[in-house]
């Protein structure tokens, strides 16, 4: 082997960098461990340990937010957790941006544009295509030629003009949103929160794993951002009230003593220093003021992020409430906005209400911003205002600017700056000053010109896993992992001798490398991506296998082990074999990666990670592990006895047999097509929408009766029931409400829920504990998912591009590469033959198989993983044939053919019986979750590797015709 000596650096480092990438995941994993133990069940405390950690070095130089950025993450079904995905309502951003006009045309295009449409269509091209029909011009006054976008739109623009200015606008709106909505999520106390723009289709996805206060959280998303105006109260107005809350505290806090933020003097405040675990100032060890007296600033003190939660919940107490005095009634402490340069601290404003708490003035005035520098050169914002806000403002500021007061600028319950009033501000005009980049004050003048969220967010999209369930999904996971993977490795030993253990040393080294890849790239390791990582291992197994069985045929042709092994590992040897196998299952991979979404993108990159280093390993690991092994003088063996004489001398007529086989072949796929017609699939909420939960009990139920009670509480829109698995678990799916907007209707469905469950339920088991997450949950909701039926629309689209996607690119390789369309005809016929057969199978038995076999997006992924298999398969037998066809003169065609399919038949069988092992153990041990998607893998691969041998090749031999092939075969390449 060529640059043997750079390959074998290459592959330490590459093995260094990945032990190195997963110590985080291990170091992670321990802090976790430590906090639980902390904690004892509390997942507040546990947030705080984490939270106390999150800047202060843990492992090897590297912070606790650092450790667990380089960590592996887990998807929400082994995390546990929430996933939506909010849709801003575009059509509220164009009416905004018309100027909530009364014109007809323009109303009756937003409604049509949401009736008519289309799947994977954003509703902005949509509203183009209505608004076209109707001839409503889109520069009218009436539209979009108004105050709002005075300048922009221009008399006489066509509307092909107008439509990238109004997509500019949305987008920006969007953009707006996301930003308001990545600062909100920093109050649910996760870790590793991910939140995603999704294309221009107006979507934001939002994953907190580890999130429990299911409710909350959904309000909290879909409430708008509300840009305020408060009157801050000064340090003077608040500095008695905040000695006296830190002397109450002293009765009932006991504290440990730190080192204040700064020393400020006040040490009547402080006890002898060397009484480090006395009663201390329980208050002002966290918050420091900025002097031992007031000097009328509106900052009331200074505190490390970290101990702001603890701060609040000082202020909440109701004897401290109680404590507060006249003067400061209706107000409320707030902080400001985090800042990036001293992200360490923060600091506290104290806020004047009305006489219902509200601010002074809100940010609904507001009709643009702008990011300018002043005369000094400092970054700030500028706000105008309309003719209501601009004679309020004034108001405000004359009543601030006689006591010299500040007014601080308020947004999603931050202080954003809180300006001195010196004189009253004419003209509607003010500016937020402060430490802004020119970035910094971009970004606000965004979210300030919007206010507030620009539109209704509405959860179009969903999933909840508890994280009990996700608990259940490793464990489950790990022990098919391994079950799988042992049986494997057992497997090469018995059939390939010592050559067998060295391929198993690669493997070995292979699952370094993918977990390694997994924790460099930030991927996202999900259940249906473990299932994607024990594939992989069936496929370098294959490798390997391809490799070994070519060795063996070189060794029966009377070369030397040295010989043999130097030419398996040639490209006329094994090596077109394995990279056009692979290439055909890394294209359909890539297309799953491109459509799919949360798990099955997990699925995706799990495989292609996987294709990507078993090659490698395949290829160059074993190769240097041979090379090492022969050149000690070791005896080295391909077979076993057991094993040796097994598929030798093989001359079965695979193609004698064709009628047979096509008769077979015919009789199932049109089963299976009728079966399709008279009873159709089983589809899941991602294709018709709805909501659908895993709902366990402490007791057996039975799932006629739960579904009459809940169609009581859900009405005509009913409830589907069945058993998930054992009898005290339920998969409840309803569509009670699913398209209807608005903050409260998820709590509502589900209050119903637990309404219709009451009965079944523990009797002390409350609304909260049934809904809410929180670890070791044994009743109640486990997981939840909802569906609108836009959604479902775009992944119906989604799911029937990927597959027509795949079939496509799949032709069009194998017609590059063997250069003869008949190879991508028959390949394309035999795949589609496949999921016909794979679609009859779940048509025909959804009703009786005692698991989930809906059709949904982990079902897309099975097919499109049936799809690169069975031609991962047939490539291995075409690629025999063409080298055939390619060094060996005969007039018999048909002889080529049936010699390519037997010499690669030990290949097909053991690929394929590693495969299956270790799918059947995921299939038994990987939960009720995966059952269903791994159950069809499993019938994919067996009907794959049937139709390679007896449909694909077949069919391409009568493709290719007698007279043809004759000519083929005739023709010798030169070496």
């Amino acid at each position: 082997m060529q640059n043997r000596g750079l390959i074998k650096f290459f592959a330490i480092i590459f093995a260094l960098v990945c032990v190195y990438q997963l110590s985080f995941t291990f170091a992670a994993n321990g802090i976790l461990n430590d906090a639980k133990a902390f904690a004892k069940g509390d997942s507040k405390k546990e947030l705080q340990y984490l939270d106390s950690l999150k800047r202060e070095k843990v492992f090897l130089g590297k912070t606790y937010k650092e450790v667990t950025d380089n960590q592996i993450n887990k998807g929400l079904d082994l995390e546990g957790g929430l996933n939506v995905i909010l849709q801003i309502s575009v059509k509220d951003i164009l009416k905004g941006l018309a100027n909530e006009t009364k014109n007809p045309a323009f109303n009756k295009a937003l409604a049509d544009a949401k009736v008519n449409q289309q799947g994977n269509q954003d509703f902005i091209d949509a509203f183009f295509d209505e608004a076209d029909k109707a001839n409503l011009k889109l520069a009218d006054v009436d539209v979009f030629r108004n105050k709002n976008l005075d300048g922009v739109i221009k008399i006489g623009m066509t509307n092909k003009q107008v439509q990238p200015i109004i997509k500019l606008k949305v987008n920006e709106s969007v953009e707006s949103a996301f930003k308001v909505l990545r600062e909100r999520i920093d109050q649910f106390g996760v870790t590793q929160p991910n939140i995603q723009l999704l294309g221009n289709s107006g979507r934001i996805l939002v994953e907190l794993p580890g999130a429990k206060d299911v409710d909350k959280i959904k309000k909290i998303l879909q409430t708008s951002a509300q840009l305020e105006f408060w009157i801050a109260h000064t340090d003077s107005d608040a500095f008695g009230y905040l000695i006296e809350i830190n002397e109450a505290l002293k009765k009932t806090e006991i504290v440990k003593k730190e080192a204040p933020v700064k020393t400020t003097g006040i040490d009547s405040l402080l006890v002898d220093k060397a009484d480090s675990s006395a009663v201390v100032n329980p208050l002002f060890d966290k918050l420091q003021p900025l002097s031992q007296q007031p000097v009328g600033s509106p900052v009331i003190g200074i505190a490390k992020v970290k101990d702001t939660a603890l701060i609040n919940s000082y202020f909440k107490r109701s004897d401290i409430k109680a404590m507060q005095p006249s003067n400061l009634t209706h107000s409320r402490f707030v902080w400001e906005k985090a800042d990036e340069k001293n992200p360490e601290f923060t600091r506290l404003y104290l806020l004047k209400g009305d006489a219902s708490g509200k601010p002074a003035l809100s940010g609904d005035m507001i009709t643009n911003t702008r990011a300018e520098a002043d005369e000094f050169g400092k970054q700030g914002v500028s706000m105008n205002m309309n003719t209501y806000g601009t004679r309020e403002w004034e108001k405000l500021t004359s009543k601030v600017a006689k006591e010299q007061g500040f007014i601080a600028i308020v947004m999603d319950n931050k202080v954003y700056s809180a300006p001195q009033v010196n004189e009253p501000i004419t003209g509607g005009s003010s500016r937020i000053s402060g430490s802004f980049t020119i970035e910094d004050a971009q970004d606000l003048t965004k979210i300030l010109g919007a206010g507030k969220l620009p539109a209704r967010a509405e959860i179009v999209q969903s999933e909840l896993v508890g994280p009990s369930l996700g608990q259940e999904a490793i464990n489950n996971g790990l022990i098919s992992f391994v079950l799988g993977f042992s049986l494997v490795l057992l497997w090469m030993v018995v059939y390939y001798g010592k050559a067998g253990f060295y391929a198993n040393l690669a493997l070995l080294v292979n699952i370094l490398f993918i977990f390694g890849a997994l924790a460099s790239f930030g991927a996202v390791l999900t259940l249906p991506g473990i299932a994607g990582i024990v594939l992989t291992i069936g496929m370098a197994v294959d490798a390997n296998v391809i490799i070994f069985e070519r060795a063996k045929e070189e060794l029966d042709n009377g070369r030397t082990v040295q010989e043999a092994t130097d030419y398996a590992f040639t490209w006329k040897g094994a090596l077109s074999s394995i990279v056009d196998a692979n290439v055909t299952t890394a294209l359909t991979a890539i297309i799953l990666l491109v459509f799919g979404t949360g798990p099955i993108k997990g699925f995706a990159t799990t495989l292609l990670i996987g294709i990507i280093t078993s090659v490698f390993t395949a290829v160059f690991v074993t190769r240097m592990i041979l090379d090492y092994s022969l050149s000690r003088n070791e005896k080295l063996t391909f077979s076993t006895t057991l094993t040796k004489n097994w598929f030798k001398n093989l001359n079965f007529d695979f193609l004698g047999k064709k009628k047979i086989t096509y008769t077979i072949s015919a009789i199932l796929v049109v089963l299976s097509i009728v079966s399709l017609v008279t009873k159709g699939l089983n589809p899941g909420i991602d294709f018709v929408g709805g909501r659908t939960y895993q709902v366990r009990f402490d007791k057996a139920v039975v799932s006629d009766d739960v579904t009459k009670d809940l169609s009581a509480v859900f009405g005509e829109a009913g409830a589907e029931v069945k058993k998930f698995g054992t009898d005290n678990q339920l998969k409840i799916t309803t569509k009670y409400k699913v398209d209807e907007e608005g903050d409260g209707v998820d709590r509502e469905v589900n209050e119903k829920l637990f309404e219709g469950l009451k009965k079944n339920l523990p009797a002390n088991l409350t609304y909260e504990q049934f809904a809410n997450l929180y670890d070791g949950k044994t009743v109640g909701i486990l997981s939840s998912a909802k569906v609108t039926g836009t959604v479902s629309k775009d992944i119906k689209t989604n799911s029937l591009w990927a597959v027509m996607g795949s079939l496509l690119v799949v032709f069009i390789y194998l017609m590059v590469t063997f250069r003869k369309w008949q190879f991508g005809f028959a390949a394309v016929i035999a795949v589609t033959h496949d999921i016909i057969i794979v679609l009859g199978i779940f048509s025909f038995f959804y009703n009786f198989l005692p698991f989930n076999m809906e059709l949904d997006q982990a079902f897309i992924a099975a097919i499109l993983t049936v799809i690169g298999y069975s031609l991962n398969d047939t490539v291995i037998v075409f690629d025999r044939v063409r080298e055939y066809l390619n060094y060996n003169s005969s007039p018999d065609f048909k002889g080529l053919v049936n010699k390519a399919l037997n010499t690669t038949l030990s290949r097909t069988v053991n690929t394929s019986a590693t495969t299956l092992v270790v799918l059947v153990s995921i299939f038994i041990l990987g939960g009720e979750t995966i059952r269903g998607f791994v159950f069809a893998i499993l019938v994919g691969i067996l009907v794959g590797t049937y139709s390679s041998l007896f449909v694909a090749t077949p069919l391409m031999a009568d493709a290719i015709g007698e007279e043809e092939g004759r000519k083929m075969a005739e023709f010798k390449k030169e070496d």
